[in-house]
């Protein structure tokens, strides 16, 4: 019986993108496995020691341990913090009039419907 897992590892740029298979050993980290890849060759950027990394789209640590078919997938750093963002399309909407200004919500519109005498 071999001691070896087939894994996956994934990084893609606005460029474009490498799955790299491979088998590691049996108790292998991702730390290890992005090393043993070699995906440096392809994207110098990335540093296996500080990489934000995640197993099918589930945040992981690089000590975590791999399991038989895993999918490393290396994610690049975020450009804008997303909740600076969501801040930013509030204050706009709110200054436009598309939000309440109180609670940041859509306003509520008043129907007046006039009764025919």
């Amino acid at each position: 019986m071999s001691d070896l897992i087939p894994i996956e590892v994934v990084y893609g740029d606005d460029q474009r993108q490498v799955l790299l298979e491979l088998e590691v050993e049996k108790g292998c980290s991702i730390q290890e496995a992005i090393v043993l890849s070699n995906i440096q060759e392809h994207f110098e950027q990335i540093d296996p020691a500080t990489a934000s990394v995640g197993i099918f789209s589930r945040a992981a640590k690089l000590d975590q341990v791999l399991k038989s078919g895993d999918r490393i997938e290396i994610y690049r750093p975020l450009i804008a913090d997303p909740k600076e963002l969501r801040k930013i399309r509030a204050e706009r909407a709110k200054a436009l009039g598309n939000a309440d200004k109180v609670t940041g919500g859509r306003p509520q519109v008043k129907v007046q419907a006039k009764i025919a005498e």
